[in-house]
């Protein structure tokens, strides 16, 4: 945990904040006290989600779902305010570590405490369901270990981005695609089966120290969980067979929640739990936690620096695993070090999955472009940056200086810097990876969202985003001619739309849509929608390379949008007629080379 920096606020609704536990894409989330002396894990919305109206509506009602959660391994919602200037909502607070951050500290859990952990997730999990209510992210980093058992967190509050423009923006990925089941990634939507898959993935993760679905790239994860067996490694006798059903590709096949709980521990997970289940060490780090957090008070500590909330709070370097903190985690109150992030969608992706030999690769948190919002009608330019909360937000920012970076603001930057030698962070666009349920289907503009996740590629081309209305090449990007007038054959030109798949045709994209216009070479002559599953959109523009009858070969550039920031590097695109339809290809593997065959409709 940090302590706050000068500008972020003091209080949230009635909580009284005593520091940092994390901040990502979601928001920040911070530690805090009420009245009553009763600890909170308390979550502030990215102000982007704010500005959404649709998320806001899905903000409460996943609130309001949330509260009606109980049982002994969920933590439960506490309070929340979806309709202050930035939202936010109280949970209650445990002191223990996320199951990521344990297995990364101290490797597999012994055979006894994954049964248990088991046990008691399959219970969480049942009482989730028996509400007709479904998580949808069941992943190490939103299960929290603790002395009266594991720990079931952010239930409800990832599901409100679905379907919003505001997924969009970079540095979001809701749900895990290592934990995510074969129907969420075919993009048939996610039933209570979905979460088992994703428990069992857990499971094996937490008795081996890898993800059941490891791979050196995010396509070809995507790839195994749909079509590979799992590995499940030194796993064995009955925890075997428990994992293996739960991992069945077929929804049907795979056991319910009550049934996992009864062959994990038949005598119940509270008696399991009290006659002790974690290991000695962890006994000793989550005691020890404990106590720091009941000693702790809201002290002058010096500040601790900025922490955007774009970018995950995490220190780490590509050489070693990320170690992430859930959002009720105070394994590590008030330490020096840069924090981990918190658990689930408002911290960094899960660092368990993409990873192929047990040791996650950190995803690179420099230079990640985020969402600027337009001004609302009536405002200025400038109105719509404002550090601060507003009135009526229920957020106090921290007295002692002027407007700070680390202030909570509405807009943050939008580009990122070209590192040296011009190459810039290669992040893939794509409307989202969609899953904290619904999509998984995925968006990716010219590119793709795994190059988000950790085991994408993480340097790349870049390339700077086109403006609204022209693409702006770079001196850089390769052009046969200079602008040469009409190049483009008649017989290209128009509206043309059909399906676009990756993978060899095994992973659905959504729909992609080509407007092709007259331009000469070096200009922009086409623009290039995908819409995905749930109806979020991405945009680029097309500048041309070459055009002859039988085929054009063009660059992609990212097109700024009101609804989505897609930031991808340049790469090659080309179309090509096939009798009266017109195919859309583009060279790149960590996409799983996108193709479609597009039918003209205008």
């Amino acid at each position: 945990m940090q302590p706050l920096d000068v500008g972020e606020p003091t209080t949230v609704g009635p909580y009284r904040l005593l520091g940092r536990l994390g901040s990502g894409g979601m928001g920040r989330v911070y530690l805090g006290r009420s009245a009553g002396g009763r600890t909170v894990a308390v979550k502030i919305v990215h102000p982007h989600f704010a500005l959404d109206e649709e998320f806001r509506a899905r903000f409460r009602r996943e609130v309001d779902a949330a509260r009606r959660v109980g049982g002994a391994y969920t933590a439960p919602v506490l309070d929340a305010d979806p309709d202050a200037a930035i939202p936010w909502v109280a949970t209650a607070y445990a002191a223990g570590p996320s199951l990521a951050a344990a297995v990364a500290d101290a490797g597999p859990l012994p055979d006894h405490s994954v049964r248990v952990l088991g046990a008691g997730l399959a219970e969480a999990l049942a009482a989730v369901h028996g509400l007709g209510l479904v998580h949808r992210d069941v992943k190490p980093s939103n299960v929290l270990l603790t002395l009266d058992g594991p720990l079931l967190i952010d239930f409800g509050i990832a599901r409100a981005t679905d379907g919003t423009a505001s997924l969009t923006s970079t540095g979001v990925s809701v749900g895990s695609p290592g934990y995510m089941s074969p129907e969420q990634i075919l993009g048939k939507g996610a039933t209570g089966a979905a979460d088992v898959f994703s428990l069992g993935a857990v499971l094996a993760y937490a008795a081996t120290g890898s993800p059941p679905f490891p791979g050196d790239s995010s396509a070809a994860l995507l790839y195994k969980v749909v079509h590979e067996e799992p590995e499940l490694g030194p796993v064995d006798g009955e925890l075997r067979e428990v994992v293996a059903a739960c991992l069945s590709k077929d929804p049907g096949g795979r056991p319910s929640p009550g049934e996992l709980a009864a062959r994990l521990a038949p005598e119940g997970a509270a008696r399991a739990v009290a006659a002790g289940w974690l290991p000695g060490p962890l006994v000793e780090q989550v005691s020890r936690s404990a106590v720091q957090v009941l000693n702790l008070e809201a002290t002058g500590a010096e500040p601790s620096g900025v922490v955007g909330f774009s970018s995950p709070s995490v220190g780490a370097d590509a050489a070693s695993p990320v170690k992430e903190e859930g959002a009720g985690n105070g394994s590590a109150p008030a330490t020096p070090a840069a924090p981990a992030a918190p658990a689930g969608v408002f911290g960094p992706p899960d660092p368990s999955y993409g990873m192929g030999d047990g040791v996650g690769r950190a995803a690179q948190v420099a230079d990640v472009p985020t969402y600027v919002p337009e001004p609302r009608e009536g405002e200025s330019p400038g109105s719509g940056s404002v550090s601060g909360p507003g009135p009526g937000s229920g957020l106090e920012p921290r007295p002692g200086g002027p407007s700070a970076p680390g202030r909570l603001t509405v807009s943050v930057a939008a580009t990122s810097a070209p590192g040296a030698g011009g190459r810039g962070r290669k992040l893939s666009c794509t409307v989202a990876l969609a899953v904290a349920g619904a999509l998984a289907a995925v968006t990716f503009g010219s590119v793709f969202v795994f190059d988000l996740l950790p085991g994408g590629a993480s340097d790349g081309d870049g390339g700077p985003a086109a403006d609204d209305t022209a693409a702006r090449p770079s001196a850089s990007a390769p052009t046969s001619a200079p602008a040469t007038g009409a190049a483009v054959p008649k017989r290209y030109l128009g509206t043309w739309e059909g399906d676009g798949v990756a993978l060899n045709g095994t992973l659905p994209m959504g729909k992609f849509r080509v407007t092709v216009r007259q331009a000469g070479v070096g200009e922009q002559f086409a623009t290039f929608r995908q819409t995905d599953l749930i109806g979020g959109h991405c945009d680029t523009v097309l500048i041309l390379k070459k055009a002859t009858p039988q085929q054009i070969t063009a660059t992609s550039v990212a097109k700024k949008s009101k609804d989505a920031v897609c930031v991808m590097g340049r790469h090659e695109v080309r179309l090509i007629p096939v009798d009266d339809d017109l195919r859309y290809e583009t060279d790149n593997e960590e996409a799983g080379d996108p193709v479609a065959r597009m039918n003209k409709v205008k």
